[in-house]
């Protein structure tokens, strides 16, 4: 597994972060056995918890006090990272992408049998911004402040995050 990281400069509405998106592509094998749990398995066996199933939301929203990370279980997805000006990443069933706190994410199209299974890291309250959100500067502040996790949620403590997210 090789991944691919963007940065997504802050566009005015969507703060982004200085930290780069991390796509992990093939992060588990989706055929062995049942990806949603061992989704859950590697998120929480790395530290990161709160998790979820669900989908991904058709319109661009952002987290400003977690970073967040989505580990595809099933289908496919195209998904809009960065906000409109952004980058349309494709992610399908065994991938995973680590999103930085500030960097919005919608998707633009999904497969019926899409299935989502998201993280954060400890002790980070979730909050949910959209585009549009008042008060820019308290909303940049927050992502500021919010500390980098301690381990990737996909490698650990040898994961990219620790190469990619340097403070």
């Amino acid at each position: 597994m090789q991944p691919n990281t963007i940065l997504f400069a802050d566009d005015g509405d969507i703060p982004n972060s200085p930290y780069p998106l991390i796509v992990y592509g093939g992060a588990i094998d989706p055929q062995a056995g049942d990806p949603a749990v061992a989704f859950e398995a590697l998120f929480r066996r790395n530290g990161w918890g709160n998790s979820w199933r669900n989908g991904i939301f058709p319109f661009h929203h952002y987290h400003s006090t977690a970073h967040e990370v989505l580990g595809i279980a099933g289908g496919e997805a195209d998904v809009r990272f960065g906000g409109e000006n952004g980058k349309t990443v494709p992610v399908r069933a065994g991938d995973a992408v680590l999103i930085p706190a500030g960097v919005g994410h919608k998707r633009l199209a999904g497969t019926p049998d899409l299935l989502v299974i998201g993280a954060y890291p400890p002790d980070q309250p979730v909050d949910l911004m959209r585009e549009g959100a008042e008060d820019g500067v308290g909303i940049r502040r927050r992502i500021a402040s919010v500390a980098r996790p301690d381990d990737d949620p996909i490698g650990g403590s040898a994961g990219p995050m620790g190469v990619h997210w340097r403070d």
